[in-house]
């Protein structure tokens, strides 16, 4: 079993928290023209130096990993300091040591509230921080890209790996992505299909977009 760093925006951090995410799609790199899948290295089990995209799985290819393997998941995270900006305990204790003691939050579990101006709530109760009364945060939050693997409060099984056309994906699969129910209830658009499409939209390269129908990796995953 081996682990990997993957990046999760906020809003799918939520929806992993949440239970409704358990999938996610991601690009293959380095197809060629026939539906072909570039190896970097010749393979035991081919020889040459392709083999056809969708037998990708079969050798092991996803850079993700295969099934059984594990993924550390990189958020939007902050660690917490005083006015010398010092990293400090939950304890407002100055730390003498490494920052793996400090106090850290996460963006996806704080909130922004009327008339905070600007002030991120820390949720009271959490399972990744002792129980605090009215914390405030306005500080700078860490991209997720440069989490550590100790910082990381959410580990990931993978259940299933597979290859197919981002087209593909049916109406299941859009909401194992993370669909927020909620928005039929808040008037936003009920359609999951218009959602997952404007997400991957908003989050790929131009020339990888919902109309360009990229291969994907599909993995599927539990919380662990």
């Amino acid at each position: 079993m081996k682990e990997r760093g993957i990046i999760f925006n906020t809003e799918m951090v939520r929806a992993i928290l949440d239970g409704r995410k358990t999938q996610t799609r991601r690009v293959v790199n380095n197809v060629i023209p026939g539906n072909c899948l570039w190896l970097k290295k010749p393979t035991k089990t081919r020889s040459g130096t392709t083999t056809h995209v969708l037998d990708a799985p079969k050798y092991n290819l996803c850079p993700l990993g295969k099934i059984g393997d594990r993924l550390w998941v990189r958020e939007t995270f902050a660690l917490l300091g005083n006015e010398d900006g010092v990293c400090i305990d939950w304890n407002d204790n100055v730390l003498k040591t490494g920052e793996e003691q400090a106090a850290r939050i996460y963006k996806a579990s704080c909130e922004q509230k009327d008339g905070d101006y600007g002030l991120w709530s820390i949720p009271d109760d959490a399972d990744w921080k002792p129980h605090t009364d009215n914390h405030k945060y306005d500080g700078t939050w860490t991209p997720s890209i440069h989490m550590p693997r100790w910082t990381s409060r959410i580990t990931l099984e993978i259940t299933d790996v597979r290859v197919e056309r981002l087209q593909a994906a049916s109406d299941d699969d859009f909401k194992a992505e993370g669909y927020p129910l909620e928005r039929e209830l808040t008037g936003g658009s009920t359609d999951a299909f218009c959602w997952f499409r404007h997400l991957w939209d908003s989050v790929s390269k131009p020339d990888c977009n919902y109309e360009s129908n990229p291969w994907v990796w599909v993995i599927e995953f539990k919380r662990v």
